[in-house]
């Protein structure tokens, strides 16, 4: 995440954070967070149907081949588009980084931290929302109405406990985040895009049979708006948005608790995403 040139969240009003989030830098932010998103949903929904389609009757997925497959598409996917849009090095205020945050649980737990203004992470919704629905129904398209998988919960378990599992695994995705863009760290590496991708992708060959391993509501949309079925949406929401809020709250305020004479250079880091005047994270 890039900074508000130099303006503290905290110290702005609505009016302004409105005005921000309409400007024409954060409008370059959203395309960026559009793009990166649905090269993520791209890559990860259309692993699951390329694995389907090797499989020799076409609908097995558990195959444990088809696991690792997802898992290593999510991986790259996602470290791919954090490394693309994550941050910039130059100065350039007017550069498109978003952050990368391709996910609304990411967005979410960076919100609740106070790291990016509600307006700006309701556009990043409708953008990850949007791109998470095109890249789905291009799959459609583009393999002559081939289903689009949706991710779905083993039979044996409940609602419940698959929302406990899609938000501890949340939980982990955007910890790494907020480590990763964490100024105090130094400067945001190769490592940092690698190591939320390697999060992802271990997540994934965790739970995957359990929930899907989406821990994305945006990724989990998309794929049940073009497929017609929205069986166990809530899941996709309620814990990966819990975990990421909890994250957020648990990192900024428990484990790494900001002091007075590091909340600048913190913010410097990640404010709304727009823009960039430093090096220090995505």
């Amino acid at each position: 995440m890039a900074s508000m040139m130099g303006t503290p969240a905290t110290t702005r009003t609505l009016h302004d954070r409105l005005k921000h989030s309409i400007s024409r830098t954060a409008l370059r932010s959203y395309l960026a967070e559009f793009i990166s998103a649905f090269l993520f949903v791209f890559v990860v929904i259309g692993s699951i149907m390329a694995s389907r389609e090797l499989l020799p009757d076409g609908t097995n997925t558990s195959d444990p081949s088809c696991l690792v497959a997802v898992a290593f598409a999510n991986a790259f996917a996602l470290s791919t588009a954090v490394y693309i849009f994550g941050a910039s090095s130059s100065s350039d205020t007017k550069s498109a980084s978003s952050g990368a945050h391709v996910n609304p649980a990411v967005t979410f737990g960076l919100a609740v931290g106070g790291h990016i203004s509600i307006p700006t992470a309701l556009f990043y919704w409708i953008m990850q929302l949007l791109a998470s629905s095109m890249a789905c129904l291009l799959l459609r398209v583009a393999t002559a109405d081939h289903v689009v998988p949706t991710h779905a919960i083993a039979v044996e378990m409940t609602g419940f406990g698959a929302s406990i599992i899609e938000g501890v695994t949340t939980f982990t995705l955007v910890y790494t985040v907020y480590a990763a863009r964490d100024a105090r760290k130094g400067p945001l590496s190769a490592i940092g895009p690698i190591a939320i991708g390697f999060v992802a992708g271990g997540n994934v060959l965790a739970t995957g049979p359990f929930s899907g391993g989406s821990m994305n509501p945006a990724c989990s949309f998309g794929s049940a708006l073009v497929n017609g079925s929205f069986k166990n949406q809530a899941v996709y929401w309620v814990g990966p948005l819990i975990g990421g809020a909890i994250a957020g709250l648990v990192y900024d305020n428990v484990v790494f608790p900001v002091t007075s004479v590091q909340h600048s250079a913190v913010d410097s880091g990640i404010n709304d995403g727009h823009g960039t005047n430093s090096n220090s994270g995505f």
